[in-house]
């Protein structure tokens, strides 16, 4: 929850325009402003304070007690100008919260003056896995450049670290990504803790939490392994509702997942037991259910130890590498999505056209790795974002306007398997910044077909215009026309002109939303083809479309119609 404290009318107005927009997060603390920080601070997850940075300091510097716990504060001056990450940019989400604050409300900029933010490398508590040891050591050393060795187990999804950290650096400072125990008495090493282990988990009907935990702890530690890294317990699902292990799993901040045990009697353990069997119908709990929690890849490390009335097993996960397929927008960077910002700056390897690239390559963490291709190479991208997903990396496949719409999306999907991680980011398509300039031609029933023969026959092409054509749809023809494909623009608007009027409104549309955007509105039957190339969209009016002062319009309902 979002505390949000204000002292005057003009901070009021700004505090409860932020709570008309985030109604389910916000709560406004009235009365006395002291009283009101002090509740918020002790309420909240974060805060945001309409009052002088001054002011907020002196309110809130009392009730500070601990990096890990206090709340993030974002302080927002009288005139709405400034959101600044005052405590906790990372820890607590300020940073964050800064710049979804200057979003919502008008003429608002965010100030982050966080080190790792002000540089663009990822901070180590910001990367949604716990972190320990010489965190702001190692984060600075990061930041100044110095030699940092990267000690990392297998490679995982994580954003672009700066150039400076790699294996075998040679310098006095570590990064470690492990799940293992490592020594931490010099002050030098950083230790980040992924996912990586799942705990199998069998008990007695009525086992208390304190010995599943006790159980749990004993066993990774005789291992040399980190509990930090524990990403799941599981077990059969006949304890789904054993209070002990549910409260082990919340204990651990994790989740408790259940498997049939018809699926656990299936999987090769090395010590199957009568005792399950007879009690659960599975020869194996803790092993078989660490083992299929694992998934593909993954392994036993940890066979069963038993307590009174326990017994668990530790399987290692093999990481899923994270493939997000970006729309960029038809050009214009206000029309890039936020989402899309935050997914470029989330990868660690980012893959697309050359001249796509050019346009977000600020947007691109330093250190990422960006692998760019030209024109025709749409397989062979496709096929490089997968295989560095499936390597462990944070990939970003991107395409210009919706990556799903004639664009990287299908080439990429259909060859990856359920072993990464796939994230779709939707972009603004060219039809839809087309459309916008020309004014409202995709009112009513529409479809976009592309031109191009040289994956799709022209037999295919042809056949879908001539449905279109009676079925009386609005199209837009993507790759209507190159140097070398001349003729079958003309040819679909003459399948087109064999069910619509001379007259029917037609758009053309040139580098949409771009600096060098032009427009045109004409008719079917004066429409010159030659006018048209492949950074043009062509959308063809229906026959209820019609032009208004100036502007292509599709009535939403034929009942409209005049």
């Amino acid at each position: 929850m979002i505390g949000l404290i204000s002292a005057t009318a003009a901070g009021a107005a700004a505090r409860d325009r932020l709570a008309t927009v985030w109604p389910d997060r916000t709560r406004v603390y009235e009365g006395p402003v002291g009283d009101a920080v002090r509740r918020a601070f002790g309420e909240c997850e974060q805060l945001v304070c309409f009052l002088a940075t001054g002011a907020t300091v002196r309110l809130i510097a009392p009730l500070l007690a601990d990096k890990s716990a206090d709340p993030g504060v974002v302080c927002v001056d009288e005139a709405g100008r400034h959101a600044v990450a005052l405590l906790g940019g990372h820890a607590g989400g300020a940073n964050e919260l800064a710049r979804a604050v200057a979003e919502a409300l008008p003429d608002c900029l965010p100030v982050v003056t966080t080190a790792t933010d002000a540089a663009g490398a990822p901070g180590l508590d910001t990367l949604g896995r716990p972190v320990e040891g010489a965190v702001a050591a190692v984060s600075r050393a990061m930041l100044d450049g110095e030699p940092v060795t990267l000690a990392a187990d297998a490679v995982w999804p994580l954003p672009a670290l700066p150039p400076n950290v790699r294996p075998n650096s040679g310098g006095s400072w570590t990064l470690a990504i492990t799940d293992r125990l490592v020594p931490q008495e010099d002050g030098t090493t950083a230790v980040l803790r992924p996912p990586s282990l799942v705990v199998g988990v069998g008990a007695s009907r009525g086992v208390a939490a304190d010995e599943v935990l006790a159980l749990v702890e004993e066993t990774l530690t005789a291992a040399g392994l980190s509990v930090r890294s524990v990403a799941a317990l599981t077990t059969v699902t006949a304890k789904a509702d054993e209070a002990g292990l549910n409260e082990a799993a919340e204990r651990l901040g994790v989740g408790l997942r259940v498997f049939p045990a018809e699926e656990l009697a299936a999987v090769s353990v090395p010590n199957p037991s009568a005792a399950p069997l007879a009690a659960v119908g599975t020869a194996s709990v803790a092993e078989a259910a660490a083992l299929l929690a694992a998934g593909p890849g993954g392994r036993l490390i940890v066979e069963k130890r038993k307590s009174a009335m326990a017994t668990c097993a530790v399987a290692r996960r093999r990481p899923r590498g994270r493939l997000a397929v970006v729309g960029l927008g038809p050009g214009a960077r206000d029309l890039l999505t936020p989402r899309a910002a935050d997914e470029l700056r989330r990868a660690g390897v980012v893959v697309g056209l050359d001249q796509y690239l050019d346009r977000v390559r600020d947007l691109v963490r330093p250190g990422a790795r960006v692998l760019a291709s030209g024109l025709g190479a749409e397989e062979e991208r496709a096929r490089t974002a997968v295989a560095e997903a499936r390597a462990g990396h944070a990939v970003a496949l991107v395409g210009s306007g919706d990556a799903g719409v004639y664009a990287m999306a299908s080439p990429a999907l259909a060859g990856a398997s359920d072993d990464i991680d796939v994230v779709g980011v939707p972009g603004v398509t060219a039809a839809l910044a087309a459309a916008a300039v020309l004014g409202a031609p995709l009112g009513h029933d529409h479809v976009s077909i592309s031109l191009s023969d040289l994956h799709t026959p022209w037999e295919v092409i042809e056949r879908r215009v001539r449905a279109a054509a009676s079925a009386d749809l609005v199209v837009t023809f993507y790759n209507p026309r190159s140097r070398g494909r001349d003729w079958q623009l003309p040819k679909a608007l003459e399948l087109l002109a064999a069910h619509r009027a001379p007259d029917t409104p037609v758009g053309v549309v040139r580098n949409a939303s771009r600096p060098d955007e032009s427009w045109a509105l004409t008719t079917l039957a004066e429409l010159d083809p030659g006018t048209v190339d492949m950074m043009t969209v062509v959308l063809v009016g229906n026959s209820a479309t019609r032009t208004v002062a100036g502007r292509m319009v599709t009535p939403r309902g034929y009942r409209w119609q005049a």
